[in-house]
């Protein structure tokens, strides 16, 4: 993965992220193959932004979001990138809108890429 131009504070690992959620390992990994979570690969260690873990949960709206930039023809790589972009309509990255309260803008802007 290249750099991200604005990235996450804090990247967890996987078994940071199955503490947080209070779930098994082998669950965090069925999250990211289900692409309710999304993780990067960096020297060998599968790392979680942070960002998307919050009050022991995955983001409510992340999961559709990925699915969105999924069905657009997105890899993980992109789609964390676009995540963290900033865009001054927003105001923000998408990730930041995402724990915020404009996912319903997210979800709107991710499904506009497919077309």
């Amino acid at each position: 993965m290249t750099e991200l131009p604005v990235g996450p504070a804090e990247w967890l690992t996987v078994p940071d992220v199955a503490e947080r959620l209070g779930i098994p390992v082998n669950r965090v990994h069925q999250l990211v193959r289900d692409h309710a979570l999304i993780a990067v690969r960096e020297r060998g260690v599968l790392r979680v932004p942070a960002d998307f873990i919050m009050e022991g949960a995955v983001v409510k709206h992340l999961p559709g979001v990925l699915t969105l930039l999924l069905d657009a023809g997105y890899n993980d790589d992109e789609a964390l990138r676009w995540l963290y972009t900033a865009d001054e309509s927003l105001p923000g990255t998408p990730a930041e809108a995402l724990r915020g309260n404009r996912a319903t803008e997210v979800k709107r802007r991710a499904q506009a890429l497919g077309f």
